[in-house]
């Protein structure tokens, strides 16, 4: 046998699922914090979904995400659509609410409802970070160029303090995406695609409105 055929090279592996699919059952589990006037759909409706979008994830490509199906990739992308379409319908809601002058008697209420708003923004976010960038993470993983990057992490300009073949992963994009929610601007991340720069745009747009007006409306309802 000739020792000096290299091994297979690690960064080929695809990542872990688990993060994705944790960031997914933490958006079905915030449905239950929202009232009955913020649902589309009954919770247990809205969660059968997304648990079903997972388990046809998972078992199209389990273990790793390594399995470069387009499919596979419509799904992902449909999946994150569904999050997005119903947590903008929440951000509608609680926007009309606040113009409105509805009765949110509880400054408590009224917080957690729009952190739950907030935190569904992020995990949104981060998960078409995610799906976008660089074709996907399959494509991410083979370091296949074909399609240029949108985003450009500090580890990319430091690989002596990175393993070999780093790229970003899932809890890249979501810290990416905590980031521009609270910051509203880029930190230590830049994107370089115009649609990139138009998603961050979006989300520290919805970010800091939903932000101002439920501090603002739960100000107001503080006893003087």
């Amino acid at each position: 046998m000739d020792e000096s055929v290299e091994a297979p090279d690690a960064v080929h592996r695809g990542e872990h699922r688990w993060p994705m699919a944790l960031a997914v059952l933490v958006v079905a589990a915030l449905q239950q914090v929202f009232p009955h006037s913020f649902r589309s759909v009954p919770p247990i409706v809205y969660q059968a979904v997304l648990i079903g979008f997972l388990l046809v994830l998972i078992i199209g490509d389990p273990g790793r995400i390594d399995r470069d199906k387009p499919w596979l990739h419509r799904t992902t992308s449909i999946m994150i659509g569904v999050i997005t379409v119903a947590n903008m319908g929440a951000v509608i809601r609680l926007v009309q609410g606040i113009i409105d002058d509805a009765a949110f008697s509880e400054a408590g209420r009224l917080l957690a409802i729009g952190g739950t708003v907030w935190v569904i923004n992020v995990i949104a976010f981060a998960l078409w970070f995610w799906d976008l960038d660089q074709g996907g993470a399959v494509a991410r993983a083979r370091g296949d160029g074909r399609i240029t990057r949108a985003f450009v992490f500090p580890e990319s300009s430091l690989p002596e303090h990175e393993e070999h073949g780093w790229y970003p992963k899932f809890v890249d994009y979501l810290m990416l995406s905590f980031s521009t929610a609270t910051a509203f601007s880029p930190t230590d991340v830049s994107a370089v695609k115009p649609w990139s720069k138009l998603l961050m745009m979006a989300e520290s747009l919805t970010s800091l409105g939903v932000a101002v007006l439920v501090l603002a409306r739960a100000i107001n309802t503080l006893p003087s």
